[in-house]
């Protein structure tokens, strides 16, 4: 019987308090349908008794304080809400349960932005964490010796594991039962829940605003060029001669301001151009290509996929007004 942990934390987000519990629960129900036993003991474990979410909007009864939980085999660590600062004060008493239970060998899985609490563990420094596309600055901010993997839905580290944001959430479970039942028992689960199970990034659905929470004067007159420019024929000895910086200088600071090179910084913005006109006019893929500044199909192409984690005729037909309309 593996037991399986759902913390649920002070200021947490029910959305992600619920499907871990209900995801273990029903697949017990799967098991015993055909003749097998139960495999998973779940309970809701908590700093107190009842733990309000959503600014008060619900309680949930905890079955189990951690104070009395010496053993389990997973902890699962659901989103936070609201002020992040202020949640991880909330639940600063579980962070040592949490890295000694894992010590004595359970896992630790976090969802969304449960990530910072998971960040505040310790537990993934100097490993990859994933957690909701919106708070990457802000994540890397906090821990800059955690590895944040941008467009990722899952991340293993090897007992300890994250997910990207808000549905990204039953990706990762549905992973995690896989691992402890079969792949026939995971995808039962996500045709019951009507989830894709292999989705495996949320780029799609980033909306790239660019690191401008900086001091670097030059750097960010470069980033509103770029914004207002990105159809233009743009080199980075050009970016760097308009506010007189040598090249290499410029390229060390453009990269320390916003976490992305030069050219990262261009290709993000023209993508995310590419996804606007996708999604509001009737343009074909070759004249989006043009409008955003590619001549070459295959370059949009490839660098549209590495950024969204789809291509780009596969965007226009999930959120174009064609396929809307049509």
């Amino acid at each position: 019987m593996k037991k399986v942990s759902v913390y649920v934390p002070e200021n947490a987000a029910i959305e992600a308090v619920t499907p871990p519990y209900r995801l273990f629960k029903t697949a017990n129900d799967f098991l015993k349908a055909f003749d097998k036993k139960p495999l998973f003991d779940v309970e809701y474990v908590g700093l107190k008794n009842y733990i309000a979410t959503n600014d008060g909007e619900y309680s949930v009864k905890i079955d189990r304080l951690i104070k009395d939980i010496q053993e389990t085999d997973l902890i699962i660590i659901p989103a936070i809400y609201g002020e992040i600062d202020t949640a991880i004060k909330a639940n600063e008493k579980v962070i040592p349960w949490i890295k000694k239970m894992h010590q004595n060998g359970s896992e630790v899985a976090s969802l969304c932005i449960g990530a910072f609490l998971l960040g505040e563990t310790g537990l993934v420094n100097g490993k990859r964490c994933s957690t909701h596309w919106a708070y990457y600055n802000q994540f890397r901010d906090m821990f800059p010796e955690i590895n944040i993997v941008e467009g990722s839905v899952i991340t293993d580290e090897g007992k300890i594991y994250s997910s990207g944001g808000a549905n990204s959430i039953w990706n990762l479970l549905l992973y995690i039962l896989e691992k402890y039942t079969d792949r026939n028992t995971a995808i039962l689960a996500a045709k019951y829940f009507a989830i894709d199970i292999d989705r495996n990034s949320q780029g799609a659905f980033t909306i790239f605003t660019g690191q401008k929470a900086h001091n670097d004067k030059e750097i960010l007159q470069t980033q509103n060029y770029i914004e207002k420019s990105y159809q233009d024929k743009l080199t980075i000895n050009g970016l760097a001669d308009k506010v007189d910086i040598s090249q290499r200088t410029f390229e060390r600071r453009f990269k320390l301001a916003t976490n992305n090179t030069p050219v990262e910084y261009v290709q993000r913005v023209r993508i995310e151009a590419a996804k606007r006109s996708f999604e509001s006019s009737r343009k074909n893929v070759s004249e989006v290509m043009f409008d955003v500044g590619y001549s070459d199909m295959k370059a949009f192409r490839d660098v549209f996929k590495r950024v969204t984690g789809i291509t780009p005729i596969e965007y226009r037909n999930k959120y174009s007004k064609v396929a809307v309309e049509n």
